[in-house]
């Protein structure tokens, strides 16, 4: 195959499909009620629009990175966009709650073979290390803001045309995407597939990711002492555990477990799930509240939204990369967690009557922190893996990501729905009710950020962001 015309292209087209993953993760939020009309759905049933897709995702990107490493990147990335861009069409087209959530399942599967070897192609075109940082800063800036901008695309294109189009849209993204990436993304020579296959291990893995996310998101549903979640976060349990014992036991392990031993994958990952559960409270219940309790529309919520998007784009883009440089990664990334403390501490005060300039849009500006945190995270998660564990290291960072998202969504939203229900059975009027529930995920979510900021400071070393920086150099 034809060599990359450009790095820079390359890169474009790896942003370009991170933003569709990420977008297609929050642009359905905001047009879910319509699809419930539309399409005859129970409230029950309404959920897994959302949770098919989360399910398979969360739990294939582990697996999707390392047979990124095992059959090439290139190849899985281009067969995870056709099968992401196929789905859409078909999602589109559903006519039927079974046919959107089979569509939504299959999206995911896509999702998580494009994404998970995204990163894994990125450092291995990007070798200079002022380019990388850079490089990577676009790739996070994607992830960063491309839900809020979800959130604006979807209400503007559910109010202006039909639900249908929030999956339509991804059709012409998607086959420029794969059009652009045959010849932009180079050949990567990989070693053969079963001289590193691990059938039992995949098994183990998938199914273990499968049960414990499908606990954790129906955590809402049948409460945290339940017996369907205690009996699938058990089995979960038993599974991964199954699967770490076959890894230090396999000749040709799935995911070799010495990637765990570097403090800057390990602590990066850590810090990256505690982050990612803490900031579903600003990604989603800042949308319910000025919804619920504001009464914006779906397309005046994207909008209020969308400060924070350009502020984390123009943070992430513009100063990251030089604050890396000159700081590291550790430093930039503690400064940016202490950042996104602020905003939610911040929002446990946010009241019933608020105005956007003075008790929203300051908190908007402050979400650069975002823009700051993910950039270091990914260069350290991602510095401390070998060349041909790359696919690997990819998989595992967007793995922790999602596990943190699930997280957030049953844990912030479940505390926040009790306290609301505590409040209304008080008497209290119902906004007032809904925003002190808000107020208590704020808080928790507060909370979770102070400890991944105790992991930063502990895991993460000066040292080990020295030996990183020096790492990435001589990469």
């Amino acid at each position: 195959m034809p060599a990359p015309t450009s790095p820079r292209l390359a890169l474009g087209v790896l942003a370009t499909g991170m933003l569709m993953t990420v977008l297609d993760g929050s642009i359905v939020t905001v047009a879910m009620p319509a699809i419930q009309g539309d399409l005859g759905f129970t409230p029950a049933g309404l959920s897994w629009v959302v949770n098919a897709y989360l399910i398979a995702f969360g739990s294939l990107l582990l697996l999707s990175g390392r047979l990124g490493d095992l059959i090439g990147r290139r190849r899985m990335f281009l067969a995870g966009t056709g099968i992401f861009t196929a789905a859409s069409l078909l999602a589109g087209a559903a006519a039927s709650p079974a046919v959107l959530i089979a569509a939504r399942f299959l999206q995911g599967v896509g999702s998580a073979m494009a994404s998970a070897v995204g990163l894994g192609i990125l450092i291995t075109l990007f070798t200079e290390p002022r380019e990388r940082a850079r490089a990577i800063a676009v790739f996070s800036f994607t992830g960063a803001a491309g839900a809020s901008l979800g959130q604006v695309l979807g209400g503007v294109l559910t109010d202006a045309l039909a639900w249908n189009w929030i999956f339509f849209i991804n059709l012409p993204i998607g086959l420029a995407t794969l059009l652009v990436a045959l010849r932009a993304l180079p050949a990567d020579r990989s070693p053969d597939l079963r001289a590193g296959a691990d059938v039992t291990g995949a098994l183990l893995v998938t199914a273990g990711l499968m049960s414990g996310i499908y606990a954790v998101v129906k955590i809402e549903e049948y409460g945290a002492g339940s017996a369907h979640t205690l009996g699938f976060g058990a089995l979960a349990v038993a599974l991964l555990a199954g699967f770490l014992l076959r890894q230090a036991k396999a000749a040709h392990p799935l995911m070799p477990l010495r990637i765990l031993r570097s403090r800057s994958v390990a602590g990066a990952n850590a810090v990256q799930m505690l982050m990612v559960a803490a900031l579903f409270s600003f990604q989603v219940l800042v949308a319910l509240y000025l919804q619920k309790v504001l009464g914006y529309s779906a397309a005046e919520t994207g909008f209020a939204m969308l400060p924070a998007a350009l502020v984390i784009g123009a943070v992430s883009l513009g100063v990251s990369a030089p604050l890396i440089a000159r700081f590291g990664e550790r430093n930039v990334l503690l400064t940016g967690l202490v950042l996104l403390t602020g905003v939610l501490g911040l929002l446990t005060r946010v009241p019933v009557r608020a105005s956007y300039a003075t008790d929203l849009l300051p908190v908007m500006l402050l979400a650069a922190g975002f823009g700051l945190a993910l950039p270091a995270l990914t260069a350290l998660a991602m510095s401390g893996a070998e060349e041909t564990d790359a696919g690997l290291a990819s998989g595992l960072f967007n793995t922790t990501q999602q596990i943190g998202m699930a997280l957030g969504v049953a844990v912030l939203s479940t505390l926040a729905a009790a306290r609301t229900e505590t409040l209304t059975a008080a008497g209290r009027p119902t906004p007032e009710a809904l925003t002190g529930g808000y107020h208590l995920a704020f808080g928790v979510g507060a909370g979770l950020l102070l400890v991944a900021l105790a992991v930063a400071l502990t895991v993460l070393r000066p040292a080990a962001a020295t030996k990183t920086r020096q790492m990435t150099m001589a990469a």
